[in-house]
């Protein structure tokens, strides 16, 4: 399955837009986008992207399309960094906090550029599982 290119770029600046108004107005801000990556990972069905289709001219098979799986492993690590970041937030561990929100502030920004560090990690992480099945058979 896919998404038109433009909706998983909606949600890439949706995300790092919240992040940094979260960092430079109120940490609160970091729910938004935890709480909509959570919501996504369960149902599959991103509300951003969902938003995001309206905004389309053309149908959305006439769009560069990206890997749905490989979007949702990227949501993964988002909304995990998001969440650590809450944490660490509450907790007072200010610099861990800023830490995890900048990680997802540039990953999505340089996924923006066109260098997805998800798909680096992913492909690093399905290499590495087929040689070690190979090393064992």
């Amino acid at each position: 399955m896919t998404i038109p290119k433009p909706l998983v770029q909606v949600n890439q600046s949706f995300i790092v837009i919240t992040v940094v108004l979260a960092l430079f107005i109120d940490k609160s801000i970091l729910l938004l986008p935890f709480l909509i990556g959570t919501y996504t990972l369960m149902t599959r069905i991103n509300p951003i992207i969902q938003l995001g289709k309206k905004l389309l001219s053309k149908p959305l098979d006439q769009y560069v399309q990206e890997d749905k799986d490989q979007q949702m492993f990227n949501q993964w690590i988002a909304t995990i960094c998001l969440g650590l970041s809450l944490i660490l937030f509450y907790f007072n561990f200010s610099v861990l906090g800023y830490l995890f929100s900048m990680m997802v502030i540039v990953a999505a920004g340089v996924a923006l550029m066109g260098y997805c560090i998800g798909c680096t990690i992913r492909y690093r992480y399905i290499m590495w599982k087929h040689k070690r099945i190979k090393l064992h058979n």
